[in-house]
């Protein structure tokens, strides 16, 4: 498939701390594969994936597929990399924050991570699915669905237990993080938020919906 053949360009982010398994949860995603021997990311990278997304119009009848091209980065969670990985923070458009359910730390730090992506994200609410990896290990989890649920509302955001190792919810957690990107861009009057780049046609950029030189806030 040549690069013109989609709608829309969407980045995600995948964030959380070192050993959560954003990798391999990424991997899961584009590959259907597990790969345990992954070693720790350092930096940031990426992976690529193709789909057909079909919004529901109000009216209940669903609506005209459209080909969206997926880049989701991969970012590095130790300390040492924040000050690079906070740069692709505002590029993205959605956020895919992971803790280890196995990990009690790694899930008190959820919060430091929501408080990065209001400073640094596109606006101070982006859309963002947290995700309680690694739910198959369940004779070593360390913090309970309730808690975990309780927290993503406070926020505002949806939960989902997953496993990059079966795959348990990895798609429905993008796929619901899709969602809430493609229905924020259709009801945004400003469309100065959504990045260069993002929106397609027949090949080439349109600048239409990016007039604004002021990519600060989201008008949302």
């Amino acid at each position: 498939m040549s690069d013109g053949e989609y709608d829309y360009l969407i980045k995600f982010l995948a964030l959380g701390d070192s050993g959560v398994g954003k990798t391999s949860f990424l991997y899961q995603y584009t590959d259907t594969k597990f790969n345990s021997k992954f070693i720790t990311t350092v930096g940031i990278d990426f992976r690529e994936k193709r789909v057909m997304y079909q919004s529901n119009n109000p009216d209940g009848t669903v609506g005209r597929g459209q080909t969206i091209h997926m880049q989701l980065w991969d970012t590095a969670g130790q300390e040492r990399f924040r000050s690079l990985t906070t740069a692709f923070f505002r590029d993205a458009m959605g956020f895919l924050l992971l803790f280890d359910l196995s990990n009690e730390q790694s899930f008190l730090n959820v919060r430091n991570w929501m408080s990065q992506l209001q400073v640094h994200a596109y606006c101070e609410n982006p859309d963002v699915v947290l995700c309680g990896n690694k739910c198959d290990l369940e004779e070593q989890r360390a913090v309970s669905e309730e808690e975990a649920r309780e927290l993503a509302e406070k926020y505002g955001i949806p939960y989902f237990e997953t496993s990059a190792s079966n795959g348990q919810n990895v798609s429905k957690a993008v796929d619901v993080l899709l969602d809430l990107i493609m229905k924020r861009m259709e009801r945004c009057v400003d469309k100065s938020w959504i990045p260069d780049g993002t929106v397609r046609a027949n090949g080439t950029t349109n600048t239409d919906m990016s007039e604004s030189p002021d990519k600060s806030k989201c008008a949302c």
